[in-house]
């Protein structure tokens, strides 16, 4: 593990102190628990715009074959 060091508010410290005293776990457990669940949550949203910057990067390109025409093709009618 490496150590980090945070700043909070006194709101948080005191909600941090009365989790942990309710919880039995400490406030460094309870740190990590959130930043693992943050982590969670906003690592798909992440690949989601990763995913829409790449859509639509080849529709201007010339040199490629006519994929609609040659689907049409392959179509059973």
């Amino acid at each position: 593990m490496v150590r980090t060091q945070i700043y909070l508010t006194e709101e948080e410290r005191c909600g941090l102190t009365a989790l942990a005293a309710s919880t039995g776990k400490n406030q460094a457990q309870l740190i990590r628990e959130a930043v693992d669940r943050f982590i969670e949550l906003t690592s798909g949203s992440r690949r989601k715009s990763i995913l829409n910057s790449a859509a639509g990067m080849w529709q201007d390109r010339d040199d490629l074959p006519d994929f609609h025409a040659a689907r049409r093709t392959w179509d059973r009618n």
